[in-house]
């Protein structure tokens, strides 16, 4: 698997877990529901939105790495 693929991967699971956990226990908390499907987007939105951003800043960076060799 390519370093940006893993990259990306990480990223999104890493940011889109505490991001939807924390928004869930706001709704929670707010109307005392849980919907998994909230959960769910908005574990995927904000973890694909992050992940995309890591993955063209290392893009980026290798580019610009390679440019000063």
């Amino acid at each position: 698997m390519k370093p940006e693929n893993k990259l990306f991967l990480k990223t999104a699971i890493l940011n889109g877990i505490p991001f939807a956990i924390l928004m869930a226990g706001f709704q929670y908390w707010d109307e005392g529901t849980f919907n998994i499907y909230k959960f769910l987007f908005h574990f995927l939105g904000f973890g694909i939105c992050m992940g995309l951003m890591a993955r063209y800043n290392y893009k980026k960076l290798q580019k610009k790495e390679k440019k000063e060799e």
